[in-house]
């Protein structure tokens, strides 16, 4: 392990971890040094804190921290990172509101004390151009590296005590900057409104300004870069309990009974919420006691309907050390369990969403990485780390309720990776014959809310100011196409109504759980 101690672009000290002094080029930029110390020690895990955190490094237990070498972790005490709230106008992911209180998956770096492996940095020195701003750097490397599987995270536990360090905040040329190389060129155009609208800031030379940059693509990383954990899985046994919900689909989920009783790796238990919302209605499941099946089977019946009241019980039911969150319109390989197993035992993860498509579709993403939202029909999840967790009763017939329980799991320090192979053959299937549409209490009102509550209480429970604000400017533009009203201040004046009706459901919603 390699520390490098700087006070923000400049470089001041380096040690190894006998404490022993590195040589180094005292006039070049922090950014440099750190890949020259990459080629020096290419084994080796870089550290880097600022001069006046040195007592705050917690030094005792970076070897443990840093044991992952896929990861590029970081902290930075304050409320935002280096480009600030503004940047939550150009992106809407979960990336952007940082539980600075656990280790939280961002692509959002500090100067302040952070660490990777050099082999990462080796494996992409040739597409990084080190510029005089390190935060500049770390946060281009961490944004593009992510989607090549480096697992990047804000970590609390990097420092210990209190720090009183003024942080380094991107300048508004930095920030549109960034903006233009890394995303797409209209989001430039949005930020300068947005700005405009919001913060009473007109900001046009550093709009101008960014437009003379190239969009930067995702890094290209060698595999030796990407190594396995080599910390042991959190894998006692290969035990695993599956839930199914259903509803109207009695021959699809007896098909998913069949792929898991064909599996290499036969399921614990299956638990089974069968719901209909017909008074007297009664099991139509008549094959889960008429068949074979080599595991336990839990069958529930209830007359309420619902996938989050459904997942819930179904969630209290688990005995296994693993559980299987899966859909009753899903096939399964017969190796499927098996291989999945095999990639849990590579991970120090908790959570694994593995790609569920169409047949018929093409998966393109093929990389392992952290995933943005959570699979609620296509999860494998460690029993333990949910005890506390359920799915939010405020998104009931509704949508967003497995993003939201993605959203729990990362404020309680978890972190999901998606998996694309293997992968989950997902049928679509239509719905059942006695499914209906949900008829919700807002569905009368005469002002209809614009996005739908359920959308707009996860963007009030899990995102920032500026996140919601660039989604209500958006949304502004993309629904004005779909709706009669084009008059643009009759349109303006609706629209507003509708959003402030959107966020009174919302509150309401929210009161639910």
């Amino acid at each position: 392990m390699v520390i490098i101690y700087h006070e923000h672009n400049k470089p001041i000290e380096i040690q190894d971890t006998e404490g022993r002094n590195i040589r180094f080029d005292e006039n070049a930029y922090m950014s440099v040094v750190l890949f020259e110390i990459a080629e020096k020690y290419p084994e080796e895990t870089l550290v880097w804190c600022h001069i006046a955190c040195k007592s705050n490094l917690n030094t005792s237990a970076l070897p443990t921290i840093t044991a992952n070498k896929r990861e590029l972790q970081s902290f930075s005490a304050g409320e935002w990172n280096y480009l600030g709230e503004a940047i939550g106008y150009v992106d809407e992911s979960v990336f952007i509101k940082v539980n600075k209180g656990v280790k939280y998956p961002t692509w959002q770096m500090s100067s302040l004390v952070g660490a990777v492996q050099a082999s990462i940095l080796l494996s992409v020195k040739a597409q990084i151009h080190p510029s005089e701003n390190f935060d500049y750097v770390l946060n281009s490397l961490a944004k593009r590296c992510m989607s090549q599987g480096v697992f990047c995270y804000s970590n609390p536990e990097l420092i210990k005590g209190n720090m009183e360090v003024a942080h380094v905040k991107a300048n508004a040329y930095e920030l549109f900057r960034f903006v233009k190389q890394h995303y797409k060129a209209i989001w430039v155009f949005l930020l300068f409104m947005n700005l405009l609208v919001y913060n009473k800031r007109m900001p046009f030379l550093p709009c101008i300004y960014a437009l003379f940059f190239r969009r930067r693509k995702d890094l290209k990383l060698e595999n030796r870069s990407l190594q396995l954990d080599n910390q042991e899985p959190n894998v006692k046994r290969d035990s695993v309990d599956v839930i199914i919900p259903t509803i109207g689909r009695k021959n699809c989920l007896y098909d998913v009974l069949c792929d898991l009783r064909e599996q290499t790796c036969i399921p614990e238990k299956i638990i089974i919420v069968e719901q209909n919302p017909k008074e007297g209605s009664e099991s139509a499941l008549d094959y889960l006691e008429t068949a074979d099946w080599p595991f336990k089977i839990k069958h529930m019946f209830t007359h309420q309907t619902g996938a989050c009241y459904a997942r819930n019980w179904a969630l209290e039911q688990v005995d296994s050390e693993w559980v299987f969150m899966a859909d009753d319109d899903i096939r399964l390989k017969t190796e499927f369990i098996e291989e999945a197993f095999q990639i849990i035992k590579q991970h120090t993860f908790n959570v694994f969403t593995f790609a569920c498509h169409s047949p018929e579709d093409i998966n393109d993403l093929k990389n392992q990485k952290q995933w943005e939202t959570f699979g609620s029909g296509c999860s494998i999840v460690n029993a333990n780390i949910i005890k506390n967790c359920s799915f939010d009763m405020g998104y009931e017939h509704g949508f967003g309720e497995d993003a939201d329980f993605g959203m729990q799991l990362r404020n309680i320090g978890e972190d999901i990776l998606y998996v694309p192979k293997p992968s989950i053959s997902h049928l679509k299937a239509p719905r059942g014959g006695f499914r209906t549409v949900f008829k919700q209490q807002r569905h009368d009102d005469l002002i209809q809310p614009k996005p739908s509550p359920t959308v707009m209480l996860f963007k009030l429970k899990h995102q920032t100011r500026t996140q919601l604000l660039g989604y209500k400017t958006t949304l502004f533009f993309k629904y004005y196409k779909q709706q009669p009203i084009k008059n643009p201040l009759k349109y303006l004046k609706n629209f507003k109504k509708q959003w402030d009706r959107s966020v009174y459901w919302a509150e309401e919603l929210r009161s639910l759980n």
